[in-house]
Parts: structure tokens; sequence; C-alpha cells
């Protein structure tokens, strides 16, 4: 895809509006549908993909969601707070990361409820 100039990031102008307009330019080219779309925690870009294409899907980028979880935590608890999650997001399977979760709140459920 080409690139537009007028849609450049960091002027400031990336709220629910752009992202309608970005969206709907997409879909007058020619994309039909959307099934996922993954995302960091920009304010209105869920409801501009949802506002274009109905039934999309939308979820929170892993990364975008640890590192917001961390603004809870005491910095002298976040190496072992990262090193501690780690084995629930990169679990095989869901049963093995609910194990995994079940460790990290026995260590730091207490602190961190």
């Amino acid at each position: 895809m080409r690139t537009n100039s007028r849609y450049l990031p960091g002027d400031g102008a990336e709220g629910a509006r752009f992202w309608l307009q970005v969206f709907s330019e997409l879909k007058n080219r020619g994309v039909e549908d959307v099934l996922i779309a993954v995302c960091d925690g920009l304010k209105g870009l869920p409801e501009a993909i949802t506002t274009t294409w109905e039934r999309t899907v939308v979820q929170q980028c892993i990364v975008h969601l640890i590192r917001n979880s961390f603004r809870y935590a005491g910095r002298q608890h976040r190496d072992g707070i990262v090193k501690a999650l780690k084995p629930v997001y990169t679990a095989p399977s869901e049963a093995a990361a609910k194990d995994r979760f079940a460790e990290f709140t026995a260590e730091w459920g207490q602190r961190y409820p």
C-alpha cells in the first residue's frame, strides 16, 4: 500500500476521527473485511475499526497489555514481575497458561491484587 503523507503518524491527530478516515479510505480502496485487528491502546482505534468493519474482532496487543500493567507495580518489582509473567503468556496451551498464572498469583497476588 502506498503511504499518503496526510496519514503520517506523529502529528497529534490520531484520534477516532482520524482512524475512521483512514479505515474508510481503505474500505473505499477495496478492503471488504477485516477478521482480526490487533492494536495498541490508542483511544478511538477499536471503535473506528468496528465502525468500518462491524464483525472485526479487535484485540489489544499482549505486549501493550503487559506494559500497561506495570504502572501499577513499584519499580523495584518490575524485573521480578516480568520474569514471573513470561511463562504465562508463552505457555503452550490455555491450561498451562492458567497454571502459570496461578503460580504468578501465588507469588505476586498478595502485593498486587
